[in-house]
């Protein structure tokens, strides 16, 4: 059976989906955009702001679910542009340890209120 997860510490939904879905041990937390919980507004608009706020929001969702980022197996990173890959990959760093995540990195054409990356994550109980 799946469990929606939810936390007042994360941006709400902007769409007919949740935060994260509990099926099982897993926890599947649906792309977190840069959107700061407490404004409703993007955190910055450079990328290093804007990945720390997503993965701050992973974190929080993570945390409601039971778990935290050392139990993440598998993230997908969304960029509007590639460029930003370094600059987004030195904040990701910090968020993780080893065994990092398996993970991929996408630039995109366009993503949700023009934000400049998108984070999402499957962790573990």
């Amino acid at each position: 059976m799946n469990n929606a997860i939810s936390t007042e510490k994360a941006p709400a939904a902007i769409g007919p989906y949740s935060q994260a879905v509990k099926a099982g041990d897993t926890i599947y937390v649906s792309g977190q955009l840069p959107i700061d919980p407490a404004t409703g507004a993007f955190a910055s608009d450079d990328i290093t702001a804007q990945t720390r706020q997503s993965l701050t929001n992973i974190r929080s969702i993570l945390e409601a679910a039971g778990t935290d980022m050392s139990k993440v197996v598998k993230t997908t990173v969304l960029l509007k542009s590639i460029a930003d890959f370094a600059a987004m990959n030195e904040v990701y760093a910090q968020f993780f340890s080893e065994p990092y995540p398996a993970r991929a990195a996408f630039q995109v054409a366009a993503l949700p209120k023009d934000a400049l990356v998108e984070i999402e994550c499957v962790a573990v109980l």
